[in-house]
């Protein structure tokens, strides 16, 4: 499970993230950058942004565009027949192997979007185990329909598992702690005090007899919880790690040429800061330069300033370690270039959506397999493109707008229709 969606560039521009109050931030120094300072010996160069191949989205439905609290309440309309969307059999039965994985979750699990079920999904899950690579077009086109949420106009982002330079032993060099999650962090369910409050939680810790937000960022850094939290590695490079918890998985590379996997295991509850849009509006980085691998650069070249910057996302990630694979918020494996994260109350998780793009490389069929703090609202994606270079090249400059459809059981849209 990630946290914050994205080496992506609207997370990193701030999109669905929440900006501190004034009073309560560490501002970076405005105006010029200062002189650059050298990269740090030994960091990686990471591979420029992919230039995308253009496409036109397919126009989303008419309708009232209402924007309600779950995708039942947004104004939901049919969709294109399956049958007539431009999907491609590869990429067909790729996303049906990932939808056979979510099958256990979708039939058991309480759907907060309100959309479907668990007995919903059975017949479509029963149907996966049995179909063939060959047919997986057919297997969509026969078992689901294409379900438009509110005003159907998407926006997709993208993240990938980063490889971070890493040491178990704190040495010259590596000195950036890569945190578990501190014993002295209470999740509080406020929906176990309130019916009202189902489905909201929040972070904290306990002081005297009262529960407090829980350290941030900055605090964290100067050492605040250098005795409740154990340190999984030490970082090379503050903005590897930074990126690290943006992504919320990672493969560590220790000194030896081992890997020791981590994945998201809690975040401290506080808000989320993109801070490419501070850069943008500080004139430290240009229009060209917002992508993951420009900001980076920027960081690097600028680790004073940078550290200024970074401390202005208050959020804080708290890793584990894995022993296989990353996983989403299912507890299930995810898939580069199949897997995407999305808002829960919008999206079944585990169900398949079609996402029509001003890009290629976003078009196709993804499964909901994951969330991010940033990804929320209908129609709002972050879509997963697994380790390496090629991976790193895609989400670090991945943004596309067009048109999402949601592929739901057939049957469900007239139920939810007539009130069933």
């Amino acid at each position: 499970m990630r946290v914050w969606g994205a080496a992506a560039l609207a997370l990193l521009l701030g999109a669905c993230s929440v900006v501190p109050p004034a009073a309560e931030r560490h501002p970076a120094p405005a105006g010029p950058a200062t002189t650059p300072r050298p990269t740090r010996p030994g960091a990686p160069t990471l591979p420029p942004p992919r230039q995308p191949t253009p496409a036109t989205p397919i126009a989303p439905m008419p309708s009232s565009g209402a924007a309600g609290s779950t995708a039942a309440l947004s104004g939901l309309v049919a969709g294109p027949a399956i049958a007539s969307l431009p999907i491609d059999s590869d990429e067909a039965a790729r996303a049906l192997a990932a939808f056979r994985t979510s099958c256990p979750s979708l039939v058991r699990r309480t759907d907060s979007s309100g959309l479907t079920r668990g007995a919903d999904w059975q017949g479509a899950c029963d149907a996966a185990q049995s179909a063939s690579d060959r047919d997986a077009r057919d297997f969509f086109a026969r078992w689901f329909e294409a379900v438009q949420v509110g005003d159907g106009r998407a926006y997709a982002t993208g993240y990938f598992i980063p490889e971070v330079r890493a040491s178990r032993e704190r040495r010259h060099g590596y000195d950036v702690p890569i945190y578990g999650r501190p014993a002295d962090l209470i999740d509080v369910d406020l929906g176990l005090f309130a019916d009202s409050l189902k489905g909201r939680k929040i972070r904290g810790r306990v002081s005297g007899t009262s529960l407090v937000p829980y350290y941030d960022r900055t605090a964290i850094e100067q050492g605040a919880i250098a005795k409740t939290a154990p340190v999984l590695a030490w970082g090379a490079d503050p903005a590897e790690v930074f990126f690290l918890q943006i992504q919320g998985s990672g493969e560590l590379r220790l000194r030896d040429g081992s890997v020791m996997r981590v994945g998201y295991d809690d975040q401290n509850g506080r808000d989320y800061t993109g801070i490419g849009k501070l850069m943008l509006d500080r004139g430290l980085i240009g229009r060209g330069e917002a992508s993951m691998q420009g900001i980076v650069a920027w960081l690097r070249a600028h680790p004073d300033q940078g550290r200024e910057i970074m401390r202005e996302n208050r959020s804080f990630v708290f890793f584990r370690r894995l022993d296989g694979p990353a996983v989403g918020a299912l507890g299930l494996p995810v898939t580069g270039g199949v897997s995407a994260a999305v808002d829960p109350k919008f999206v079944p998780l585990g169900a398949p959506v079609f996402l029509s793009m001003d890009r290629t490389d976003a078009t196709g069929i993804w499964i909901a397999q994951d969330t991010g703090g940033a990804i929320k609202g209908a129609n709002r994606f972050d879509t997963f493109w697994g380790a390496g270079d090629e991976a790193a090249a895609i989400a670090g400059g991945m943004t596309a707008r067009g048109t999402a459809f949601v592929l739901l059981p057939k049957g469900t849209l007239a139920r939810l229709q007539s009130g069933g």
